[in-house]
Protein backbone atom coordinates (compact mmCIF):
# COMPACT_ATOMS: atom_id res chain seq x y z
CA UNK A 1 0.00 0.00 0.00
CA UNK A 2 1.04 3.63 -0.36
CA UNK A 3 3.37 5.28 2.14
CA UNK A 4 1.35 7.34 4.63
CA UNK A 5 4.51 9.17 5.70
CA UNK A 6 4.92 10.45 2.13
CA UNK A 7 1.25 11.43 2.04
CA UNK A 8 1.71 13.46 5.23
CA UNK A 9 4.84 15.15 3.84
CA UNK A 10 3.61 15.76 0.30
CA UNK A 11 -0.18 15.55 0.19
CA UNK A 12 -0.54 17.58 -3.01
CA UNK A 13 2.16 15.57 -4.81
CA UNK A 14 0.52 12.25 -3.89
CA UNK A 15 -2.95 13.52 -4.80
CA UNK A 16 -1.77 14.67 -8.22
CA UNK A 17 0.05 11.39 -8.87
CA UNK A 18 -2.90 9.22 -7.85
CA UNK A 19 -5.27 11.39 -9.89
CA UNK A 20 -3.37 10.14 -12.95
CA UNK A 21 -4.57 6.67 -11.98
CA UNK A 22 -8.18 7.73 -11.57
CA UNK A 23 -8.17 8.12 -7.77
CA UNK A 24 -10.38 11.06 -6.80
CA UNK A 25 -8.90 13.74 -4.59
CA UNK A 26 -11.84 13.33 -2.20
CA UNK A 27 -10.75 9.75 -1.56
CA UNK A 28 -7.22 10.88 -0.71
CA UNK A 29 -8.65 13.64 1.50
CA UNK A 30 -10.62 10.98 3.39
CA UNK A 31 -7.41 8.99 3.90
CA UNK A 32 -5.66 12.09 5.25
CA UNK A 33 -8.56 12.84 7.62
CA UNK A 34 -8.72 9.25 8.85
CA UNK A 35 -4.97 9.20 9.40
CA UNK A 36 -5.18 12.39 11.49
CA UNK A 37 -8.12 11.03 13.48
CA UNK A 38 -6.40 7.69 14.01
CA UNK A 39 -3.25 9.31 15.38
CA UNK A 40 -5.35 11.58 17.63
CA UNK A 41 -7.34 8.68 19.04
CA UNK A 42 -4.19 6.60 19.45
CA UNK A 43 -2.54 9.39 21.43
CA UNK A 44 -5.70 9.78 23.53
CA UNK A 45 -5.88 6.05 24.25
CA UNK A 46 -2.19 5.91 25.16
CA UNK A 47 -2.61 8.91 27.48
CA UNK A 48 -5.56 7.29 29.23
CA UNK A 49 -3.64 4.01 29.49
CA UNK A 50 -0.76 5.84 31.16
CA UNK A 51 -3.24 7.56 33.49
CA UNK A 52 -4.76 4.21 34.52
CA UNK A 53 -1.28 2.85 35.21
CA UNK A 54 -0.44 5.86 37.38
CA UNK A 55 -3.76 5.60 39.24
CA UNK A 56 -3.09 1.92 39.92
CA UNK A 57 0.26 2.90 41.44
CA UNK A 58 -1.44 5.53 43.61
CA UNK A 59 -4.05 3.00 44.78
CA UNK A 60 -1.24 0.66 45.86
CA UNK A 61 0.54 3.48 47.70
CA UNK A 62 -2.69 4.51 49.48
CA UNK A 63 -3.41 0.96 50.64
CA UNK A 64 0.11 0.44 51.86
CA UNK A 65 -0.21 3.73 53.74
CA UNK A 66 -3.49 2.63 55.35
CA UNK A 67 -5.64 5.29 53.66
CA UNK A 68 -8.41 2.97 52.47
CA UNK A 69 -10.88 5.76 51.68
CA UNK A 70 -8.38 7.39 49.31
CA UNK A 71 -7.59 4.00 47.80
CA UNK A 72 -11.28 3.40 47.09
CA UNK A 73 -11.70 6.87 45.55
CA UNK A 74 -8.65 6.35 43.33
CA UNK A 75 -9.91 2.87 42.36
CA UNK A 76 -13.23 4.34 41.23
CA UNK A 77 -11.40 6.98 39.20
CA UNK A 78 -9.18 4.27 37.72
CA UNK A 79 -12.20 2.19 36.69
CA UNK A 80 -13.85 5.20 35.07
CA UNK A 81 -10.64 6.14 33.27
CA UNK A 82 -10.23 2.53 32.17
CA UNK A 83 -13.66 2.59 30.57
CA UNK A 84 -12.69 5.76 28.71
CA UNK A 85 -9.44 4.08 27.60
CA UNK A 86 -11.34 1.05 26.28
CA UNK A 87 -13.75 3.31 24.45
CA UNK A 88 -10.87 5.28 22.92
CA UNK A 89 -9.11 2.04 21.94
CA UNK A 90 -12.28 0.73 20.28
CA UNK A 91 -12.64 3.99 18.38
CA UNK A 92 -8.97 3.81 17.38
CA UNK A 93 -9.43 0.27 16.07
CA UNK A 94 -12.56 1.25 14.13
CA UNK A 95 -10.83 4.18 12.43
CA UNK A 96 -7.74 2.02 11.73
CA UNK A 97 -9.94 -0.64 10.12
CA UNK A 98 -11.67 1.91 7.91
CA UNK A 99 -8.32 3.47 6.97
CA UNK A 100 -6.87 0.07 6.03
CA UNK A 101 -10.02 -0.81 4.07
CA UNK A 102 -9.56 2.25 1.86
CA UNK A 103 -5.78 1.89 1.58
CA UNK A 104 -6.11 -1.69 0.33
CA UNK A 105 -8.02 -0.37 -2.70
CA UNK A 106 -5.63 2.49 -3.49
CA UNK A 107 -3.11 1.76 -6.27
CA UNK A 108 0.57 2.55 -6.12
CA UNK A 109 1.87 6.03 -6.85
CA UNK A 110 3.07 5.98 -10.49
CA UNK A 111 6.67 6.78 -11.29
CA UNK A 112 7.34 10.15 -12.96
CA UNK A 113 8.42 8.32 -16.15
CA UNK A 114 4.95 6.78 -16.57
CA UNK A 115 3.01 8.53 -19.35
CA UNK A 116 -0.51 9.87 -18.88
CA UNK A 117 -3.40 7.80 -20.23
CA UNK A 118 -6.65 6.22 -19.09
CA UNK A 119 -6.29 2.77 -20.71
CA UNK A 120 -4.10 0.71 -23.06
CA UNK A 121 -4.50 3.28 -25.82
CA UNK A 122 -2.21 5.54 -23.82
CA UNK A 123 0.68 3.06 -23.73
CA UNK A 124 3.86 4.13 -25.51
CA UNK A 125 5.81 1.84 -27.82
CA UNK A 126 9.50 2.07 -26.89
CA UNK A 127 11.14 -0.11 -29.54
CA UNK A 128 10.89 -3.27 -31.61
CA UNK A 129 13.21 -6.21 -32.24
CA UNK A 130 13.23 -8.89 -34.93
CA UNK A 131 15.82 -11.33 -36.28
CA UNK A 132 18.44 -9.51 -38.35
CA UNK A 133 17.56 -6.01 -37.16
CA UNK A 134 21.14 -5.42 -36.02
CA UNK A 135 22.32 -6.17 -39.57
CA UNK A 136 19.82 -3.79 -41.14
CA UNK A 137 17.04 -6.28 -41.91
CA UNK A 138 13.60 -4.78 -42.50
CA UNK A 139 10.58 -5.68 -40.37
CA UNK A 140 9.78 -9.30 -41.34
CA UNK A 141 7.10 -10.23 -43.82
CA UNK A 142 5.27 -13.49 -43.39
CA UNK A 143 4.23 -15.97 -46.06
CA UNK A 144 0.71 -17.31 -46.46
CA UNK A 145 1.59 -20.58 -44.72
CA UNK A 146 2.57 -18.53 -41.64
CA UNK A 147 -0.68 -16.61 -41.71
CA UNK A 148 -2.61 -19.61 -40.37
CA UNK A 149 -3.98 -19.22 -36.79
CA UNK A 150 -2.47 -21.50 -34.17
CA UNK A 151 -5.77 -23.22 -33.39
CA UNK A 152 -5.94 -24.49 -36.96
CA UNK A 153 -2.27 -25.50 -36.89
CA UNK A 154 -2.71 -27.25 -33.55
CA UNK A 155 -5.78 -29.13 -34.76
CA UNK A 156 -4.10 -30.24 -38.00
CA UNK A 157 -1.01 -31.50 -36.14
CA UNK A 158 -3.05 -33.09 -33.35
CA UNK A 159 -1.24 -31.11 -30.64
CA UNK A 160 -4.07 -28.82 -29.41
CA UNK A 161 -7.36 -30.37 -28.32
CA UNK A 162 -9.67 -27.57 -27.21
CA UNK A 163 -12.74 -29.79 -27.40
CA UNK A 164 -11.38 -32.30 -24.88
CA UNK A 165 -10.21 -29.50 -22.60
CA UNK A 166 -13.71 -28.02 -22.59
CA UNK A 167 -15.23 -31.44 -21.92
CA UNK A 168 -12.99 -31.90 -18.88
CA UNK A 169 -13.00 -28.41 -17.34
CA UNK A 170 -15.10 -26.06 -19.49
CA UNK A 171 -14.16 -23.47 -22.08
CA UNK A 172 -10.80 -21.66 -22.00
CA UNK A 173 -9.05 -24.63 -20.39
CA UNK A 174 -6.87 -25.92 -23.26
CA UNK A 175 -5.58 -29.46 -23.53
CA UNK A 176 -2.22 -29.95 -25.26
CA UNK A 177 -1.14 -33.26 -26.76
CA UNK A 178 2.07 -34.86 -27.98
CA UNK A 179 4.45 -32.30 -29.45
CA UNK A 180 2.30 -29.44 -28.17
CA UNK A 181 2.60 -30.64 -24.60
CA UNK A 182 6.30 -31.36 -25.04
CA UNK A 183 6.85 -27.83 -26.38
CA UNK A 184 5.38 -26.28 -23.22
CA UNK A 185 7.65 -28.39 -21.03
CA UNK A 186 10.63 -27.51 -23.23
CA UNK A 187 9.97 -23.77 -22.98
CA UNK A 188 9.92 -23.80 -19.18
CA UNK A 189 13.07 -25.91 -18.93
CA UNK A 190 14.84 -23.73 -21.49
CA UNK A 191 14.00 -20.52 -19.65
CA UNK A 192 14.79 -21.86 -16.17
CA UNK A 193 18.20 -23.06 -17.34
CA UNK A 194 18.98 -19.56 -18.62
CA UNK A 195 18.36 -18.08 -15.15
CA UNK A 196 20.50 -20.51 -13.14
CA UNK A 197 23.49 -18.16 -12.96
CA UNK A 198 21.72 -15.62 -10.73
CA UNK A 199 18.24 -16.80 -9.71
CA UNK A 200 17.38 -19.50 -7.18
CA UNK A 201 14.71 -21.81 -8.57
CA UNK A 202 11.66 -22.21 -6.33
CA UNK A 203 8.76 -24.64 -6.66
CA UNK A 204 6.00 -22.94 -4.64
CA UNK A 205 2.48 -24.20 -3.87
CA UNK A 206 -0.19 -23.49 -6.48
CA UNK A 207 -2.54 -22.19 -3.80
CA UNK A 208 -2.21 -19.29 -1.40
CA UNK A 209 -3.82 -17.89 1.73
CA UNK A 210 -5.82 -14.67 1.59
CA UNK A 211 -3.00 -12.86 3.42
CA UNK A 212 -0.56 -14.03 0.75
CA UNK A 213 -2.80 -12.77 -2.04
CA UNK A 214 -3.23 -9.43 -0.31
CA UNK A 215 0.51 -8.92 -0.06
CA UNK A 216 0.88 -8.49 -3.82
CA UNK A 217 -2.23 -6.32 -4.27
CA UNK A 218 -4.27 -8.99 -6.07
CA UNK A 219 -6.76 -8.86 -3.20
CA UNK A 220 -9.11 -7.32 -2.48
CA UNK A 221 -9.26 -5.32 -5.72
CA UNK A 222 -9.05 -8.20 -8.24
CA UNK A 223 -11.06 -10.82 -6.33
CA UNK A 224 -13.45 -11.35 -9.25
CA UNK A 225 -10.56 -12.48 -11.47
CA UNK A 226 -9.27 -15.05 -8.95
CA UNK A 227 -10.34 -18.64 -8.29
CA UNK A 228 -11.34 -19.03 -4.64
CA UNK A 229 -11.52 -22.27 -2.65
CA UNK A 230 -13.77 -20.93 0.08
CA UNK A 231 -13.96 -24.14 2.12
CA UNK A 232 -10.22 -24.01 2.81
CA UNK A 233 -9.66 -20.25 2.71
CA UNK A 234 -7.32 -20.62 -0.27
CA UNK A 235 -6.91 -19.05 -3.69
CA UNK A 236 -5.42 -20.54 -6.87
CA UNK A 237 -2.40 -18.37 -7.68
CA UNK A 238 -2.68 -16.12 -10.77
CA UNK A 239 1.13 -15.90 -10.99
CA UNK A 240 4.12 -17.13 -8.97
CA UNK A 241 4.73 -13.48 -8.08
CA UNK A 242 2.20 -14.15 -5.31
CA UNK A 243 4.07 -16.87 -3.38
CA UNK A 244 7.51 -15.40 -4.16
CA UNK A 245 6.55 -12.02 -2.67
CA UNK A 246 5.43 -13.70 0.55
CA UNK A 247 8.33 -16.14 0.78
CA UNK A 248 10.02 -13.80 3.28
CA UNK A 249 6.84 -12.23 4.65
CA UNK A 250 7.36 -10.79 8.14
CA UNK A 251 11.15 -11.18 7.95
CA UNK A 252 14.13 -8.83 8.13
CA UNK A 253 16.76 -9.55 5.48
CA UNK A 254 20.39 -8.55 5.71
CA UNK A 255 21.35 -5.80 3.26
CA UNK A 256 24.42 -7.84 2.28
CA UNK A 257 22.09 -10.61 0.98
CA UNK A 258 20.32 -8.25 -1.43
CA UNK A 259 19.34 -8.34 -4.18
CA UNK A 260 17.76 -11.73 -3.51
CA UNK A 261 16.73 -13.18 -6.88
CA UNK A 262 14.20 -15.99 -7.31
CA UNK A 263 12.57 -17.77 -10.23
CA UNK A 264 9.66 -20.20 -10.44
CA UNK A 265 7.67 -22.10 -13.03
CA UNK A 266 4.03 -22.59 -12.05
CA UNK A 267 0.55 -23.12 -13.33
CA UNK A 268 -1.37 -19.84 -13.21
CA UNK A 269 -5.13 -19.51 -12.82
CA UNK A 270 -7.27 -16.53 -13.81
CA UNK A 271 -11.02 -16.26 -14.19
CA UNK A 272 -10.70 -13.43 -16.73
CA UNK A 273 -14.06 -12.24 -15.39
CA UNK A 274 -13.75 -8.85 -17.05
CA UNK A 275 -12.91 -10.29 -20.46
CA UNK A 276 -16.00 -12.32 -21.32
CA UNK A 277 -16.26 -12.99 -25.04
CA UNK A 278 -12.82 -11.54 -25.88
CA UNK A 279 -10.10 -13.65 -27.54
CA UNK A 280 -11.86 -16.91 -26.74
CA UNK A 281 -10.42 -18.82 -29.73
CA UNK A 282 -7.25 -20.84 -29.31
CA UNK A 283 -5.00 -20.04 -26.37
CA UNK A 284 -4.90 -16.23 -26.53
CA UNK A 285 -6.93 -15.94 -23.32
CA UNK A 286 -7.18 -18.97 -21.05
CA UNK A 287 -8.07 -19.73 -17.44
CA UNK A 288 -4.96 -21.85 -16.82
CA UNK A 289 -1.48 -21.44 -18.27
CA UNK A 290 2.20 -22.02 -17.47
CA UNK A 291 4.65 -19.24 -16.77
CA UNK A 292 8.23 -18.73 -15.62
CA UNK A 293 8.57 -15.76 -13.29
CA UNK A 294 11.64 -13.75 -12.27
CA UNK A 295 11.49 -11.92 -8.94
CA UNK A 296 13.82 -9.86 -6.75
CA UNK A 297 13.87 -8.36 -3.27
CA UNK A 298 16.22 -5.38 -3.37
CA UNK A 299 17.07 -2.04 -1.79
CA UNK A 300 15.70 1.13 -3.42
CA UNK A 301 19.19 1.85 -4.78
CA UNK A 302 19.34 -1.62 -6.40
CA UNK A 303 15.85 -1.48 -7.90
CA UNK A 304 16.75 -0.01 -11.31
CA UNK A 305 19.48 -2.59 -11.91
CA UNK A 306 17.17 -5.39 -10.71
CA UNK A 307 14.42 -4.19 -13.05
CA UNK A 308 16.77 -3.98 -16.02
CA UNK A 309 18.11 -7.45 -15.32
CA UNK A 310 14.61 -8.97 -15.41
CA UNK A 311 13.78 -7.05 -18.58
CA UNK A 312 17.02 -8.10 -20.29
CA UNK A 313 16.46 -11.75 -19.41
CA UNK A 314 12.87 -11.71 -20.67
CA UNK A 315 14.05 -10.12 -23.93
CA UNK A 316 16.86 -12.66 -24.11
CA UNK A 317 14.40 -15.56 -24.13
CA UNK A 318 12.42 -13.97 -26.97
CA UNK A 319 15.56 -13.26 -28.97
CA UNK A 320 16.83 -16.81 -28.48
CA UNK A 321 13.49 -18.03 -29.84
CA UNK A 322 13.78 -15.67 -32.81
CA UNK A 323 10.39 -14.08 -32.21
CA UNK A 324 9.54 -10.55 -33.30
CA UNK A 325 8.57 -8.43 -30.29
CA UNK A 326 8.08 -4.90 -29.06
CA UNK A 327 8.31 -3.08 -25.72
CA UNK A 328 5.44 -0.97 -24.40
CA UNK A 329 5.72 1.51 -21.55
CA UNK A 330 2.39 1.33 -19.75
CA UNK A 331 0.50 4.53 -19.08
CA UNK A 332 -0.86 5.45 -15.66
CA UNK A 333 -4.35 4.16 -16.44
CA UNK A 334 -3.13 0.72 -17.56
CA UNK A 335 -0.74 -0.03 -14.67
CA UNK A 336 -1.47 -2.95 -12.38
CA UNK A 337 -2.67 -2.01 -8.89
CA UNK A 338 0.69 -2.55 -7.18
CA UNK A 339 2.98 -1.31 -9.94
CA UNK A 340 4.79 2.02 -10.04
CA UNK A 341 6.40 1.36 -13.42
CA UNK A 342 5.79 -1.41 -15.99
CA UNK A 343 7.13 -2.37 -19.39
CA UNK A 344 5.18 -4.99 -21.35
CA UNK A 345 6.75 -7.33 -23.90
CA UNK A 346 4.53 -8.29 -26.82
CA UNK A 347 5.33 -10.84 -29.54
CA UNK A 348 3.98 -10.55 -33.05
CA UNK A 349 1.93 -13.59 -34.01
CA UNK A 350 1.42 -13.67 -37.81
CA UNK A 351 -1.43 -16.20 -37.87
CA UNK A 352 -3.70 -13.91 -35.86
CA UNK A 353 -1.92 -10.76 -37.14
CA UNK A 354 -1.62 -9.33 -33.64
CA UNK A 355 0.80 -8.30 -30.94
CA UNK A 356 0.37 -10.57 -27.91
CA UNK A 357 1.49 -9.69 -24.39
CA UNK A 358 3.83 -12.36 -23.00
CA UNK A 359 5.47 -10.52 -20.11
CA UNK A 360 5.01 -7.55 -17.80
CA UNK A 361 8.16 -6.36 -16.03
CA UNK A 362 7.23 -4.23 -13.03
CA UNK A 363 8.82 -2.23 -10.23
CA UNK A 364 6.62 -1.94 -7.13
CA UNK A 365 8.79 0.27 -4.90
CA UNK A 366 7.92 -0.77 -1.30
CA UNK A 367 4.17 -1.08 -2.01
CA UNK A 368 4.09 -4.89 -1.75
CA UNK A 369 6.73 -5.05 0.97
CA UNK A 370 4.63 -2.77 3.17
CA UNK A 371 1.74 -5.24 2.93
CA UNK A 372 3.99 -8.28 3.38
CA UNK A 373 6.19 -6.56 6.00
CA UNK A 374 9.50 -7.53 4.38
CA UNK A 375 12.36 -5.37 5.62
CA UNK A 376 16.12 -5.27 5.42
CA UNK A 377 18.71 -4.29 8.00
CA UNK A 378 21.14 -1.58 6.94
CA UNK A 379 24.79 -1.52 7.97
CA UNK A 380 23.98 1.07 10.67
CA UNK A 381 21.43 -1.29 12.26
CA UNK A 382 18.29 0.54 11.12
CA UNK A 383 15.65 -1.25 9.07
CA UNK A 384 13.64 -0.26 6.01
CA UNK A 385 11.17 -1.87 3.64
CA UNK A 386 12.61 -3.67 0.62
CA UNK A 387 11.62 -2.91 -2.95
CA UNK A 388 10.22 -5.70 -5.14
CA UNK A 389 10.66 -6.27 -8.88
CA UNK A 390 9.20 -9.03 -11.03
CA UNK A 391 8.54 -10.05 -14.61
CA UNK A 392 7.70 -13.11 -16.69
CA UNK A 393 10.25 -14.99 -18.77
CA UNK A 394 7.77 -15.87 -20.12
CA UNK A 395 4.01 -16.63 -20.18
CA UNK A 396 3.90 -19.66 -22.47
CA UNK A 397 0.40 -19.90 -23.93
CA UNK A 398 0.84 -16.96 -26.30
CA UNK A 399 4.52 -17.74 -26.95
CA UNK A 400 3.37 -21.26 -27.90
CA UNK A 401 0.88 -19.74 -30.35
CA UNK A 402 3.45 -17.35 -31.84
CA UNK A 403 6.00 -20.15 -32.30
CA UNK A 404 3.52 -22.33 -34.20
CA UNK A 405 2.51 -19.50 -36.51
CA UNK A 406 5.99 -18.06 -37.04
CA UNK A 407 7.72 -21.36 -37.72
CA UNK A 408 5.04 -23.18 -39.71
CA UNK A 409 6.39 -24.59 -42.99
CA UNK A 410 4.68 -24.93 -46.36
CA UNK A 411 4.14 -28.67 -45.75
CA UNK A 412 2.29 -27.91 -42.48
CA UNK A 413 5.07 -28.99 -40.12
CA UNK A 414 6.52 -26.62 -37.52
CA UNK A 415 10.31 -26.37 -37.37
CA UNK A 416 11.16 -24.82 -34.01
CA UNK A 417 14.34 -22.88 -33.11
CA UNK A 418 17.35 -25.18 -32.62
CA UNK A 419 17.79 -23.93 -29.03
CA UNK A 420 14.72 -25.99 -28.13
CA UNK A 421 15.95 -29.23 -29.72
CA UNK A 422 17.74 -30.52 -26.58
CA UNK A 423 14.50 -30.06 -24.65
CA UNK A 424 12.39 -31.71 -27.37
CA UNK A 425 14.24 -35.01 -27.39
CA UNK A 426 16.69 -33.79 -30.01
CA UNK A 427 14.04 -33.13 -32.66
CA UNK A 428 12.86 -29.53 -33.06
CA UNK A 429 10.24 -30.42 -35.69
CA UNK A 430 6.56 -30.97 -34.87
CA UNK A 431 4.88 -33.14 -37.49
Amino acid sequence: MIDLAQLRREPDVVKAALARRGVERETVDEIVALDVEHRRLLQEAEGLRAEVKDLSRQVGDARRGGDLDLAETLSATSRSTGEKERSASDATDAVAARLREILLLIPNVPDARVPDGVDETGNVEMRRWWPGIDDGAEFPTFADHQRVPHWDIGLALGILDLESGAKIAGSMFPLYRGGGSRLLRALSSFSLDRQRDAYEEIRPPSFALTETMMSTGHLPKSADDMYAIERDGLWAIPTSEVPLTSLRRGEILEESALPLRLTAQTQCFRREAGSAGKDTRGVLRVHEFEKVELFAYCTPEQSEEAFNDVLTRAEGVLRALGLTYRLLLLCAGDLGTASAYTIDLEVFSPGVDRWLEVSSVSWFRDFQARRANVRYRRADGTTALVNTVNGSALGWARVWAALLETYRQEDGTVVLPEVLAPYMGGDATIR
